[in-house]
């Protein structure tokens, strides 16, 4: 997969005021730690989460991507009839119909003659929407595209912290399927994609990979997709250990490929940015790629993991506050459930 002509103009992000910490769920979680002579700090010991984010109640996902579409609208000063596609990429979404783009699209006032749509790929929402935006521009269809979402964590943490304290059934095993569900936190990034020919940066998006593992799929999912409401408790049954060995494997397969179709050693690589999950697995990650762990910039010991958020709200704040990344080769490495791994390489130039 190569592109010619598509640059990544810009990553926006916006983060949650309200936070909840690591200490406070286990504090919560005293019937079950107590019943089961857990130790407290477990949590963060295994996670290296501190904390997490959380939106307000009653926050819906569009409401929220359209803050994050508007402030990278206004920094990136593009002329709105430009833009020829907004996607929504997050796992969250307002409604079962219609498309949560839709309202997003409506409330930035884009183009009648935009292309709206949701995309759903677990954590690899938004780099799936920032490829189709890419085929888009290589092929001449449009000129720039964004891909925006937000993912909210509140519900499933406070439906997970209940499930727990009142099955008296769960063991020490198998409270393990359910502790993932609360490393997760609220988040929303935005990217905008453009022609070369109208970029302001020059950041090129040379190309990537992508790899599918999918008779792992069953080792990360949640409940039976239903309507519901505000009366939904989601809840996610989670093999973690088993996701992370088997995602950390086809990552290392998938970056194999990924250097040859770009041509990159990894010794060209002045950054990357990966999904956030926890600690133990960006450390069998980077082991298993052969990379320095300097080359990594990490944002999961305060945001936890933020689903399609994360990768590109870390490489947002990394861009910002690393200057090192200008003029370099960044590495974007999106691994999510299913198991699906989307690689992509910028020739990163500089911050509008």
């Amino acid at each position: 997969m190569r592109y010619t002509k598509v640059c990544v103009e810009l990553f926006s992000y916006t983060l949650p005021d309200e936070v909840v910490t690591t200490s406070e769920i286990e504090s919560r979680l005293f019937p079950l730690y107590s019943r089961l002579k857990l130790p407290e700090g477990r949590l963060e010991a295994l996670t290296g989460i501190c904390e997490r984010r959380v939106w307000g109640v009653g926050v819906s996902p569009g409401q929220q991507s359209v803050i994050t579409a508007r402030k990278l609208l206004e920094r990136s000063g593009i002329d709105l009839s430009l833009i020829g596609v907004l996607i929504h990429g997050s796992v969250c979404r307002d409604y079962l119909e219609p498309a949560t783009a839709c309202g997003v699209h409506n409330s930035l006032g884009l183009s009648e003659t935009c292309f709206v749509y949701d995309v759903s790929n677990a954590c690899l929402g938004i780099l799936s929407g920032m490829i189709q935006i890419a085929n888009m521009i290589e092929l001449g269809q449009i000129r720039a595209g964004i891909v925006v979402g937000t993912e909210s964590s509140r519900s499933l943490m406070e439906s997970t912290i209940n499930y727990l304290n009142a099955d008296q059934s769960i063991t020490r095993k198998s409270v393990k399927s359910a502790f993932a569900s609360l490393t997760i936190g609220s988040g929303s990034a935005a990217v905008l994609l453009t022609h070369e020919d109208i970029s302001r940066t020059g950041n090129r998006l040379l190309g990537g990979t992508v790899r599918a593992r999918t008779k792992f799929c069953d080792l990360c999912r949640s409940d039976i997709d239903q309507t519901g409401g505000d009366l939904m408790q989601p809840l996610m049954d989670t093999d973690s250990e088993s996701l992370m060995r088997e995602g950390v494997l086809v990552a290392g397969d998938a970056f194999e490929d990924f250097l040859s179709e770009l041509g990159w050693s990894r010794l060209e690589i002045g950054g990357v940015f990966c999904h956030q999950v926890g600690k133990v697995h960006q450390r069998l990650l980077f082991e298993r790629l052969k990379l320095s762990s300097y080359l990594n910039f990490s944002t999961l010991e305060y945001l936890g993991n933020t689903g399609s958020a994360a990768l590109p709200t870390t490489a947002g704040i990394g861009l910002e506050s690393k200057e090192i990344l200008q003029n370099s080769k960044i590495a974007l490495l999106g691994i999510g459930s299913g198991i699906n791994t989307i690689m992509l390489g910028i020739e990163w130039k500089k911050m509008l």
